[in-house]
């Protein structure tokens, strides 16, 4: 026995309301990611359209450094010529830009697709432009690796943990100034790093050696 339907041919039996709330959470979220975009979109011309000459170097010399981690394998090289803690703190930060950066570039990239902002409709000035990547856009690769290893190694090394905030904030910003990443993109990307550097940590743990309990001393003979 089949379901009446209208003249349209939808279902009119006890079933056909479930579809009307199914559509409209649907729309509820197309809207609301359109206006995310939108406001994503507006930051990036809003950066695109500020003149700081002075910064405009320096943050294009920023980036061209975390190209590849290779600023976070620099500093990590530096840390492992100390102590114990510093050692073990690059090692879990360089574990933590691993996970973070095949996260972000393996799995995040694939899934999401989002075309690279449009730089020159924008008119970012030349003087900040970087190679453009031809990779998706979706979450930015250099913001989870500078995060992941800024976390890592902060909460290893607590010392370093506010000049590793800056520095991996800078690293995000500046893929935003430079015109290859749009805001919702770093912020993305600084999920997926704290993400990774949890994973790495846990790791860690999970495979240092404890130290084992202490034995109670023997009672003193009366």
């Amino acid at each position: 026995m089949t379901e009446p339907t209208d003249a349209d041919g939808n279902t009119a039996g006890p079933l056909a309301p479930a579809a009307r709330p199914v559509r409209s959470r649907r729309r509820a979220l197309a809207a609301v990611l359109g206006d995310l975009r939108a406001v994503d979109g507006a930051l990036y011309a809003a950066v695109a359209a500020t003149p700081t000459p002075m910064l405009d170097r320096a943050l294009r010399r920023l980036s061209h450094a975390a190209d590849h981690s290779k600023l976070w394998l620099g500093i990590a090289a530096a840390l492992a010529l100390g102590g114990a803690r510093p050692r073990r703190a690059a090692a879990v930060g360089v574990g933590a830009v691993a996970v973070a950066s095949a996260c972000a570039n393996l799995l995040g990239k694939r899934l999401v697709r989002r075309p690279r902002p449009d730089r020159e409709a924008a008119r970012v000035t030349v003087d900040r432009h970087v190679p453009m990547p031809t990779s998706a856009s979706f979450p930015s690769g250099h913001t989870a690796s500078a995060v992941a290893f800024a976390t890592a190694v902060g909460v290893v090394l607590p010392a370093a943990a506010v000049p590793l905030g800056a520095l991996a904030s800078a690293v995000g910003y500046s893929r935003v100034h430079t015109g290859v990443h749009y805001p919702g993109d770093v912020a993305a990307g600084a999920v997926v790093g704290v993400a990774g550097a949890a994973a790495a940590l846990a790791a860690a743990t999970a495979s240092s050696p404890r130290t084992p309990a202490a034995c109670p001393a023997p009672p003193s003979p009366v």
